[in-house]
């Protein structure tokens, strides 16, 4: 949650705050979010427009979904998991970054035609491969035409505090790939944080305890009653999700069509 401040002076001088910026909504940002948020990171993810993934006609290779998913609909599935997990979302585009680890990091925003600032001691960039509003920092950055890469050691640029998912990174265009990119990032980030090992393991009652062991960080140890409860929501939530077809139609590239919105009549 931003933190609240009561002032009289402009708001656009008393940024929000959060423990963590994530410029992106795609794939990887999506799943930083998740694993970052549930690791206690107060996660703010910054998004502008739509996915890349939304261009797709039907998302296949995803682990899980045999006969594949729409690509709406899976993005739909994690933004509802990292809100879930705690992560808050806000529609702006990052256009400046500044700062550091040791004095936080500011972030120039603008929607709506309107700019703030946003305050954060950590920052993953999961944006498209442009890497222009990063120009304050000493990185190593790859010209590829129009796009832009920055060189990453697990997700970490060489300046503590700032890292980059998913295809900035030069990841593999593919969405379980920008998926696990995020996964390890965030993961990279809790331990840089100081927070104790993050297993992210729910795990049937007695699993460690009944070996003499305490519960490790980030796990859980539940009953057989939670258990079933927690199935039977899962098989409830995903019954809804695949009820219906989703409704938003599929994009393709905007250079393609006419219509404004990028859309395909079918």
């Amino acid at each position: 949650m931003a933190t609240e401040t009561t002032t009289d002076e402009p708001t656009d001088e008393l940024p929000e705050t959060y423990d963590l910026l994530v410029v992106g909504g795609g794939v990887a940002g999506l799943t930083a979010a998740t694993f970052t948020a549930r690791a206690g990171i107060d996660t703010l993810v910054l998004n502008d427009g739509e996915s890349v993934l939304n261009r797709n006609a039907h998302l296949e290779n995803v682990p899980g979904f045999p006969a594949g998913i729409n690509p709406r609909l899976f993005g739909e599935l994690l933004k509802t998991q990292a809100t879930e997990n705690g992560a808050t979302f806000q529609s702006a585009r990052v256009i400046e970054l500044t700062g550091s680890l040791e004095d936080g990091f500011l972030a120039t925003a603008e929607a709506d035609d309107e700019s703030r600032t946003i305050h954060a001691d950590r920052v993953i960039v999961a944006s498209f491969p442009n890497a222009g509003f990063l120009e304050a920092f000493d990185l190593e950055i790859r010209q590829a035409g129009q796009k832009q890469y920055v060189e990453t050691d697990h997700g970490r640029t060489g300046v503590e505090g700032l890292y980059v998912a998913g295809r900035l990174a030069e990841g593999y265009h593919q969405a379980v790939i920008s998926a696990g990119d995020g996964a390890k990032t965030a993961i990279g980030l809790i331990h840089d944080a100081g927070i104790p090992f993050y297993n992210d393991w729910v795990v049937p009652e007695g699993y460690f305890t009944d070996r003499g062991r305490e519960v490790p960080p980030g796990c859980e140890e539940i009953d057989a009653a939670e258990q079933k409860a927690r199935q039977a929501d899962s098989r409830a939530a995903m019954r809804e999700y695949f009820a219906e077809p989703h409704e938003a139609q599929q994009r393709t590239h905007p250079s393609l069509v006419e219509d404004e919105a990028g859309r395909i009549n079918w």
